[in-house]
């Protein structure tokens, strides 16, 4: 099936593809969010990305990144700030997703993040997201999958 359904996932993977890189320069860099994103939208070809998403993920993270840790800090075993910043990112964007964005399906969320955490993360990581992800599914949408962790 290659309808516009598809066509639109194709283009929020990519724009999950550049926020993981946005996050991570925000966080290490700890510039403006703002200024992270024009670097990306002006200074770097993200093609057919879905640009609206990334813009809208960008500024939310950042912005609401203190209840996104709260939601997150209890499922682990260390601090967020202890997490490798990828992974951090990751976590991040997903819990927001999670949280936020209904329309996106649970099990998307999951397995996107699993394919950043591969893609971007150190050789394991994406079974710490895996783990981290599941639990935060359980949590922020009990109906969809049942209330655990």
């Amino acid at each position: 099936m290659s309808g516009p359904r598809q066509r639109a996932s194709g283009a929020r993977r990519r724009a999950r593809r550049f926020l993981v890189q946005a996050l991570y320069q925000w966080q290490i860099s700890a510039e403006n969010p703002d200024d992270v994103l024009v670097q990306f939208v002006d200074g770097r070809n993200l093609g057919s990305a879905d640009i609206d998403y990334f813009r809208e993920l960008m500024r939310a993270i950042p912005a609401d990144v203190d209840a996104l840790d709260a939601q997150i800090a209890p499922l682990l075993e260390r601090s967020v700030a202890m997490i490798d910043p990828v992974e951090r990112g990751i976590v991040r964007l997903a819990c927001y997703e999670l949280r936020d964005r209904h329309e996106v399906p649970g099990r998307v969320v999951i397995d996107e993040a699993v394919e950043l955490a591969k893609a971007f993360g150190a050789d394991q990581s994406h079974r710490f997201v895996n783990g981290v992800v599941d639990r935060l599914a359980r949590r922020l949408r009990p109906r969809e999958f049942g209330r655990t962790g």
